[in-house]
């Protein structure tokens, strides 16, 4: 009975219930109109070629609705590499050594890569940047990266109790934390000095319902808690969090009717 699996309000009516209960009706109207059919399709094809012609556009030039992004190319570079990767194809050496010369065109004289020419350097970018590097398979890419500089950066953003700010007097949370990790692991400058007591604030971030918040005190959230746990791998300290209580948590926010997930309990 699909009835039973919809939202109980309770009499209790807020913006997110009403929002919910519009996506559960959403949902119905699409389970109403494929019942009785006999020929669904039971697989369903990805159309490589398309999406890979569409990726290769993207490497070349993006239309005007990216412009939002102008900010964020090093993002951009990533997300195309990554799906190529994903779909099994290889670009040009030439077209890979044109990226890494756009990625070194970004990357601060202080260390770390920045959102587009001339801005500050940012945890999340360097994250992106150095993960779209390694995804390059052509090894002389990887030549652009400054690991001295980039060392002082990951130890600047460091704070003493473990955490990591974003980028230089910024926003301080999980990602930070995660972001270094994964940079100081792909480029080889990690070191337990750079990331101590990081560990234990991630896991000080783990609240009473068993997700992550983005710092201590705050609420949990599925992609607080994807970045905290990643993080807390790399860092080999998973021994510090309550996992039952995580996984537990992590279940519950998978949702009884439309069967996604949500990202927090509210």
């Amino acid at each position: 009975d699909m009835a039973s699996l919809r939202l109980q309000l309770d009499d209790c009516v807020t913006i997110t219930s009403e929002e919910q209960s519009a996506v559960e009706a959403s949902v119905e109207h699409i389970y109403s109109a494929c019942q009785g059919r006999t020929r669904l399709k039971e697989t369903f094809p990805l159309h490589k070629v398309r999406h890979i012609s569409y990726l290769r556009k993207g490497l070349l030039t993006l239309s005007e609705a990216f412009e939002c992004l102008d900010a964020s190319r090093p993002w951009l570079c990533y997300w195309i590499l990554h799906s190529l990767n994903l779909l099994g194809e290889k670009i040009s050496q030439d077209q890979q050594i044109r990226i890494s010369q756009f990625l070194q065109s970004v990357q601060a004289d202080t260390g770390g890569f920045c959102g587009n020419i001339g801005h500050l350097p940012h945890l999340a970018t360097t994250y992106a940047a150095v993960s779209a590097l390694a995804s390059l398979d052509f090894e002389k890419c990887f030549d652009i990266l400054d690991s001295d500089k980039l060392r002082n950066f990951l130890q600047n953003m460091h704070n003493d109790d473990g955490s990591f700010t974003m980028h230089k007097d910024g926003e301080l949370d999980v990602r930070g934390a995660y972001c270094a990790a994964v940079v100081a692991h792909l480029s080889g400058v990690y070191t337990e000095e750079m990331f101590a007591n990081t560990g234990e604030w991630i896991a000080s971030c783990q609240t009473f319902e068993g997700g992550f918040g983005s710092r201590p005190g705050t609420e949990a959230h599925g992609g607080y808690t994807f970045c905290s746990l990643a993080a807390l791998i790399l860092l080999n300290k998973t021994h510090l969090i309550n996992k039952d209580q995580l996984l537990d948590w992590a279940v519950h926010r998978q949702m009884k009717f439309e069967g996604g997930f949500q990202g927090r309990t509210n």
